[in-house]
């Protein structure tokens, strides 16, 4: 597959949402320059993947090839993909944690955080029967890059 740039999907998903836009308008909402959206523009046309249509003088209709319309659900089935696995992994070792803190007997936890990762963490929690506390006690809970960790705080020691 080729490769395709960041601003380049995001024309291909702008186009895809609305053939009339303008290049003004594309440079306001990908935030980059008109010259930089007509430079884009032109290469998505040469690889094919956009047509242009004069509808007058003035003003330009764009059009996702069938190969623009390939690409565009490519990068789309694969940023699905990789969310998927993201999530698979983090549901995974929240699920190992959740286990744990089971095996422990402890009750309530405290979640430091409120992210994506946290949001799988405390579903995870709620499914297993384990409280969420509004105030950190016994058992604290936060995302550290691709997983978990547990904060104890002193005093409070569980089997």
């Amino acid at each position: 597959m080729t490769e395709v740039k960041q601003h380049e999907y995001a024309l291909l998903n702008e186009i895809a949402q609305n053939s009339m836009v303008t290049q003004a308008n594309l440079s306001d909402r990908l935030g980059i320059a008109v010259g930089s959206v007509n430079w884009y523009i032109k290469r998505l046309i040469q690889r094919g993947w956009v047509k242009v249509s004069h509808l007058d003088r003035t003003r330009l209709k764009y059009d996702l090839t069938p190969d623009g319309m390939a690409v565009f659900t490519q990068r789309a089935l694969l940023y699905a993909r990789d969310s998927l696995k993201v999530y698979g992994n983090l549901r995974q070792k929240a699920k190992a944690l959740v286990t744990e803190l089971q095996e422990q007997d402890l009750q309530q936890v405290y979640l430091n955080g409120d992210d994506e990762a946290m949001d799988i963490l405390r579903l995870t929690c709620i499914e297993a029967g384990i409280q969420i506390s509004d105030i950190p006690e016994e058992c604290i809970l936060e995302a550290v890059g691709q997983g978990y960790q547990v904060k104890r705080l002193k005093g409070k020691n569980h089997a």
